[in-house]
């Protein structure tokens, strides 16, 4: 049955700190949407965050495979209920309530969880085509979630669906920059699960082992590989930028301050000389509050 309006006001508050303690840059850009808009946002966070933990909390990794296999089963069974408008829980009621007001496709949720199932098997990625595909599958997909509940410009929401802006490229492609941008970020932490997510095939083009990797070795050979890796991060970052004139008036700021704040964290990663297996590459408060004019002044064209 779904919730009362307190109680479904409370869900939505839960999803709130949720999103405030979890995603602090994120959660910034989300204050700056309307109030139905940002609610859902931080309900569609939460699902994923929710997904995400089925693999990467402390406590699933210490379960075995077979495990986690069966726990992603019976999410995606439950996400098939979910768009059925079955409500078992609190974030069911939240989700039920943004998918009425916000209707979308089921699809990007199956392919997170998908990307969530890559994780049980692959620890290296051999090539970035590889790569890509779980960029897509644990990150793309939420630009996919999102796109609907950012809207289209006003000069475009009334036009024939014919002639209305694609923007599915370009909400997939901050997807897969801000993932590249956690991966680069988190190089060091991940070492410690046993994971290599940069691609094999960048390590051999440029003289960079996974042995060098695992020992956290800072060469010539290591920051060149970087200098690569971040330039194909900003290529992306510049790929999403397409569609962001498209949004409706009252979501283009809040994407602008999002895209280009967790942009900035490669900008910082550069400043630390590449040293991510030491330092925790991050955007401090004051950068953040800086850049929302120089956002805000993007935001009025298009």
């Amino acid at each position: 049955m779904p919730l009362a309006a307190p109680d479904l006001d409370a869900a939505f508050e839960a999803c709130r700190r949720e999103t405030a303690e979890w995603a602090k840059t994120f959660y910034l850009g989300t204050l700056l949407l309307p109030f139905e808009k940002r609610r859902a946002i931080w309900a569609i966070y939460v699902w994923c965050r929710r997904t995400d933990e089925l693999m990467d909390s402390p406590e699933a990794q210490a379960r075995p495979v077979e495990e986690l296999a069966d726990r992603l089963n019976r999410w995606e069974l439950k996400t098939r209920d979910l768009f059925k408008g079955h409500v078992n829980d609190e974030l069911d009621a939240v989700m039920v309530d943004t998918l009425e007001r916000f209707p979308q496709s089921i699809q990007p949720y199956l392919d997170m969880i998908e990307g969530q199932r890559m994780d049980l098997t692959w620890t290296r990625y051999p090539r970035f085509d590889d790569l890509r595909l779980y960029c897509y599958r644990v990150a793309g997909t939420v630009g996919l979630m999102t796109q609907g509940v950012m809207g289209l410009d006003q000069a475009y929401s009334s036009a024939p669906w014919s002639d209305r802006p694609d923007t599915s490229d370009a909400a997939v492609a901050l997807g897969i920059a801000n993932q590249l941008t956690n991966i680069l970020r988190d190089v060091g932490e991940d070492r410690g699960r046993g994971r290599i997510y940069l691609p094999l095939e960048d390590l051999e083009h440029f003289g960079y082992s996974e042995d060098d990797l695992m020992a956290g070795r800072m060469n010539q050979a290591w920051k060149d590989l970087m200098a690569f890796q971040l330039r194909r991060a900003r290529e992306w970052f510049d790929r999403s930028e397409a569609g962001v004139r498209w949004l409706s008036r009252d979501a283009r700021w809040p994407v602008w301050t999002s895209l280009r704040l967790y942009r900035s964290i490669l900008n910082v990663i550069e400043r630390h000389d590449y040293d991510v297996f030491n330092k925790r590459a991050y955007v401090g408060k004051l950068n953040k509050l800086l850049d929302l004019p120089r956002s805000f002044v993007l935001a009025q064209s298009r």
